[in-house]
């Protein structure tokens, strides 16, 4: 009995010395790098921001290509559908992401947080910093200093969770912020791209997390630090670190799709960093016709966008790198640029099943140097700004405009209209109450920058965020086959500051006590 009792025991503590679930001790450098590699949003804010945005238009209930969820996001109606674009399946990824970088953090301070951990400290808050702010952008009010205190935002997680069950309450998008803010400033001097052996660019490296501090910065209207940060990113003359569009326009021969493989390639400099996303971004915004009902089509392009009268005259589609692509026919009416590689994941080789997914760039050169001119605009530091804003013209057009300069931009600014459904323009009133600006130049320099991000950033979301900004109204419009404005929905304009900017959260969250946004 003696001897069977003492096996019991020792069995027993063999037992308990085992962890109760098959969870990774974080003990070494090793360890932490790979759960680092998870820190990174497996879904995307692409489809739930395009759709919401301007970017897209109605080309009928007849047209077969139609998607709930693509309708409910166009129209700012709560999402019911459940997919993998669905803004449900993004918190769900962006919190685990946050879970991930929060475990990271745990375990560097469990090893007495020693310098030679520094580089997966800086990486984990500069990731956490990334999804809060993707959270607070897509289901929260824009950052407004008068409303930034008062406005719901996220819940922001500082620690890993460690009870059943746990309560959340949102913080206000001032703390959000203010955290954002926070981990940033500890996390920049910690990185080290060495650390991330032969893939920087999938990780929040230097260049791109200092991408991040100067959106966020300009996304508060702190114009010098957005002008700051911006320079540490991609330095004051980032001419080297452009696209290099010609190389693209000369090897992606075929289709759109084609040219998004090579404007995603790691090899590009103008790519700061690069994300991958299960998604069906790729065939919406490429030569399908999934998702033809609601696209960017032709109306759109010649009037107010890619083809459109701009500071740099009209173009045709075939005068830009890499070149603009045009699909149209039956139920079709898409004008595309590359942005987004599609490719498809073989989960099952013998269902031949899978994953559609994407590729995409959250932080280039061109878009961080357009943060930089819009934060020159606002500090009336117009010529500097001019040049930034060349630097684009000239490495996106086949043919070099003679001049571009402050007096061109006034020019095309004074002739053009302001915008209306019926009759489109570039030219969109800009809500002085969401951020000031003086009448004159300085408006108009905002419209030609605000133009030229609408095209660098097309497909990719981030005009829904320049939308959101400046508190531009947007009216749905039905095109007929033949590119004519049938209706326009004025009765559910989205006004400055409407409620539907904020995204609803996933009903889920909302049952387990989370408070939803206002309706």
């Amino acid at each position: 009995m003696i001897l069977a009792c003492g096996l019991s025991l020792h069995s027993c503590n063999k037992f308990l010395d085992e962890l109760p679930d098959n969870r990774a001790t974080l003990n070494t450098e090793s360890k932490i790098d790979k759960l680092l590699v998870s820190a990174y949003p497996q879904n995307a804010y692409l489809v739930s921001a395009e759709f919401s945005s301007d970017n897209v238009d109605d080309y009928g209930i007849s047209n077969p290509y139609s998607q709930r969820d693509l309708e409910q996001l166009f129209r700012w109606e709560d999402v019911t559908e459940d997919s993998n674009d669905s803004p449900k399946s993004l918190w769900e990824a962006c919190y685990n992401a946050i879970a991930s970088a929060n475990a990271a953090l745990a375990a560097i301070d469990e090893a007495g947080s020693p310098s030679s951990l520094n580089p997966q400290r800086g990486e984990a808050l500069a990731a956490r910093a990334n999804a809060h702010f993707i959270l607070v952008n897509i289901f929260a009010q824009h950052y407004h200093k008068d409303h930034a205190a008062r406005d719901l935002g996220v819940t922001y997680m500082l620690k890993p969770e460690d009870v059943l069950n746990p309560k959340y309450d949102r913080q206000t998008v001032q703390e959000v912020y203010d955290y954002i803010v926070k981990d940033l400033q500890e996390a920049i001097p910690l990185i080290d791209d060495s650390s991330y052996g032969a893939t920087p660019k999938y990780h929040m490296n230097t260049r791109a997390t200092n991408a991040l501090a100067a959106r966020v910065a300009l996304y508060m209207q702190d114009w010098e630090k957005a002008v700051s940060y911006a320079n540490t990113a991609i330095g004051e003359n980032p001419m080297n670190l452009l696209r290099n569009n010609e190389e693209i326009s000369s090897n992606a021969v075929g289709q759109v799709t084609d040219a998004s493989i090579y404007y995603n390639r790691s090899s590009i400099n103008a790519n700061l960093m690069l994300s991958t996303a299960v998604t069906d971004h790729g065939t919406y915004f490429g030569a399908f016709y999934a998702g033809a009902r609601f696209s960017h089509g032709g109306y759109l392009a010649n009037t107010e966008t890619l083809l459109a009268n701009a500071p740099y005259g009209r173009k045709r589609s075939n005068e830009f790198k890499p070149r603009v692509y045009v699909y149209n026919g039956t139920n079709l009416d898409k004008c595309l640029v590359p942005r987004v590689s599609y490719m498809f994941e073989i989960t099952d080789p013998v269902a031949r099943t899978g994953l559609r997914r994407g590729v995409y760039a959250p932080f280039t050169t061109e878009e961080t140097m357009l943060v930089r001119a819009e934060a020159l605009i606002h500090l009336k530091r117009y010529n500097e700004a001019i040049v930034d804003m060349k630097r684009w013209v000239d490495n996106t057009l086949v043919s070099k405009p003679t001049t571009f300069t402050v007096d061109l931009v006034n020019a095309w600014a004074n002739s053009l209209a302001y915008y209306t459904a019926s009759n489109p323009t570039p030219k969109k009133n800009l809500d002085p109450n969401m951020i000031p600006f003086e009448k004159g130049t300085q408006e108009n320099m905002l419209h030609a920058l605000l133009f030229i991000r609408r095209f660098e950033t097309m497909h990719t979301g981030l005009r829904w965020f320049d939308v959101k900004r400046y508190g531009i109204e947007i009216e749905r419009r039905l095109i007929t086959s033949s590119n004519i404005v049938s209706s326009v929905e004025t009765a559910t304009k989205l006004k400055a500051r409407d409620n539907r900017q904020a995204l609803q959260l996933p009903s889920d969250v909302i049952t387990a006590g989370l408070t939803p946004n206002p309706r």
